[in-house]
């Protein structure tokens, strides 16, 4: 989780609210009284064992016995009632799992408010974050942040081989933390779906599209596009469906 919305959350977060961490395990809020995960209690804080947040640790809220291991996609649900939690944290989780739908109707039914936390695009679209492929190597989903709704795109691996559809080597270490995340501050339910690709076209536009207006906003960066990257993109789909 982004620190600066750590801190809000333990901020604003009474005392007596009921919270809940959804997919916690390498790094839980210390703040939740119940932690989802899948992996077991015991082995929880990878982050920090392998020094990736540098913050100390603090009083976890939770315990062994508040701690639910289970699959948070097994499609049974969650053992809470409907609206029985105060606030629900998702943070750096639904990019990983299969069914990150499921997920967030799960969340929408027992929480009345809640943190979502996810990779932005200008960071899971880029060359180099994690080796030598496109974003992070666990990643299963490309995911928009819009106004009170998240849109899911399965991460197509034509990303890795064109190079119009990621940015280049280097581009990600100018993201500032807040450019590498996305935040959804919700209250009282927010929408979910998948964006569904069907062809090559699609998916140029979709891919290569972001990163052309992307690079396109910065100019004077020795990342940014040629003038005519609009006509050039085009001219790459037309050869992609045979009418260019």
């Amino acid at each position: 989780m982004i620190e600066s919305s750590r801190d809000r959350l333990l901020r604003s977060l009474s005392s007596s609210a009921v919270v809940l961490d959804v997919g916690g395990w390498a790094d839980p809020f210390e703040r939740a009284d119940w932690v989802l995960d899948v992996m077991p209690y015991a082995s929880r804080g990878l982050y920090r064992r392998e020094g990736w947040t540098e913050r100390p640790s603090t009083p976890e809220r939770f315990t062994s016995e508040s701690w639910i291991q289970r699959d948070i996609c097994d499609r049974e649900p969650y053992p809470f009632a409907d609206g029985e939690i105060d606030f629900a944290i998702c943070s750096q989780t639904l990019e990983d799992v299969r069914d990150p739908l499921w997920v967030c109707s799960e969340i929408n039914r027992i929480a009345k408010a809640g943190y979502v936390e996810v990779p932005s695009r200008l960071e899971e679209q880029s060359w180099g974050v994690n080796g030598p492929f496109v974003g992070w190597s666990h990643h299963r989903w490309l995911i928009d942040v819009l106004e009170q709704e998240i849109e899911f795109t399965v991460k197509l691996h034509s990303i890795h081989s064109r190079r119009s559809q990621h940015f280049p080597p280097g581009f990600w270490e100018t993201l500032t933390p807040g450019e590498r995340v996305q935040t959804l501050w919700w209250e009282g339910g927010f929408a979910f779906r998948e964006r569904l690709i069907f062809d090559a076209e699609d998916s140029e536009r979709y891919l290569a599209g972001f990163v052309a207006h992307e690079l396109a906003r910065r100019p004077g960066s020795r990342f940014s596009p040629p003038p005519d990257w609009r006509q050039a993109l085009r001219r790459r789909v037309g050869r992609i469906t045979g009418r260019g």
